[in-house]
C-alpha cells in the first residue's frame, strides 16, 4: 500500500538506522533510497541494502536537492500512496500507521503529519529549535492565509499523498521548496489536507540539520508563486533545456554493473481554492 522515499545527503551517521526502522515495519512498505550526491559512507550504505534486495537505490552523483531527489525516487514508486521520510531521526517511521489511518477509514487522501498538534502519549511535542518553530509557523500562518486553509503544520516532512497525484503534479522544485510546492498544488487540486499528530525529535545544525533561514523565505516565494500561477499552466508538461539534456538517474544496482550512476541536473484544512 505503501511507497518509503528516503532523500539522503551525507547521512552515513544515522541511514542505516532509518532503513532498518522502516524495513522492519510489518506496514511491509516498499522502499526507496537516493543519494542525492553524498560524498560521504551513505552511497555504500544504499548499495549494500540494494545487493541484500532490502531496498530499492538510486545513487546520484551530483547534488541537487531534496525535491530533485524525491523526484527520482518517485519513478522507482510502486504503491498507491508515497510518503517522505527524512533520512536522520527526528521523525519516527513507527508513525506511518497514523498517516494512513484517514485513509483507510475513507476521510482523506492527502495527510500530514503535524508536529504542533497534541500528541496522545505526550502532553506537547518537544520542539526545542525555536527558530525553527517560529520559521515553519510563519510559513504556515502565510500559506493558510493565501489559500484559505487551516493547516498547523506544512512544513512538516510526513506528508503522505497518492502516488499519481503526485506524478501528476509535475514537480519542479528541487530543493526544500518541494514542500510548498506540493502543498499548493494539492489545494489548488481540490484536495482536502488532514492532519495527524506526530512526534518529532529534531536535531540541531551541529547534528547535521540542513535546512536554513532562507530556506523559509524560499518557501513563501513558493507558496506566492503558486497561489498567483494560472491553473492550466502549473500541471501543464513543459520542457526545460536543463532538464532535457540531462541523464536520467540509474537504480543503485546499476553502479555496480555499468560504473557510476548519474543524476540528472535536473485536524484538516478547509476546501482548496481553484
Amino acid at each position: 500500500m505503501l511507497s518509503v522515499i528516503i532523500p539522503a545527503f551525507n547521512e552515513e551517521r544515522t541511514l542505516a538506522q532509518v532503513i532498518d526502522r522502516v524495513v522492519a515495519l510489518p506496514l511491509k512498505p516498499q522502499v526507496i533510497v537516493v543519494s542525492d550526491g553524498s560524498t560521504d559512507g551513505t552511497n555504500d550504505i544504499i548499495l549494500d541494502y540494494d545487493r541484500r534486495g532490502l531496498v530499492k537505490g538510486v545513487v546520484c552523483e551530483t547534488n541537487r536537492g531534496k525535491g530533485a531527489a524525491i523526484q527520482e525516487g518517485l519513478k522507482h514508486a510502486t504503491q498507491p500512496y508515497t510518503v517522505i521520510q527524512d533520512a536522520d531521526l527526528e521523525y519516527s517511521p513507527e508513525q506511518f500507521e497514523l498517516l494512513l489511518q484517514p485513509v483507510r477509514d475513507g476521510r482523506a487522501q492527502v495527510v500530514y503529519g503535524s508536529r504542533n498538534l497534541r500528541h496522545p502519549e505526550v502532553q506537547k511535542n518537544e520542539f526545542t529549535y525555536i527558530r525553527f518553530w517560529l520559521g515553519g509557523k510563519v510559513v504556515t500562518l502565510f500559506g493558510n492565509l493565501l489559500f484559505g486553509t487551516h493547516l498547523t503544520d506544512e512544513a512538516t516532512c510526513y506528508k503522505l499523498f497518492p502516488t499519481q497525484l503526485l506524478r501528476e503534479m509535475q514537480l519542479a522544485c528541487r530543493g526544500f521548496d518541494f514542500c510548498p510546492e506540493v502543498t499548493s498544488k494539492a489545494i489548488r487540486l481540490g484536495y482536502r489536507i488532514h492532519e495527524v499528530p506526530i512526534l518529532y525529535n529534531p536535531r540541531s545544525l551541529d547534528e547535521g540539520k540542513k535546512i536554513r533561514a532562507w530556506h523559509g523565505i524560499e518557501a513563501l516565494l513558493v507558496l506566492l508563486k503558486y497561489r498567483l500561477m494560472p491553473h492550466d499552466w502549473m500541471f501543464t508538461k513543459r520542457s526545460n533545456s536543463r532538464h532535457a539534456n540531462s541523464a536520467s538517474a540509474q537504480p543503485a544496482a546499476a553502479r555496480i554493473s555499468r560504473g557510476q550512476a548519474a543524476c540528472g541536473d535536473e485536524h484538516s484544512a478547509t476546501p482548496a481554492v481553484a
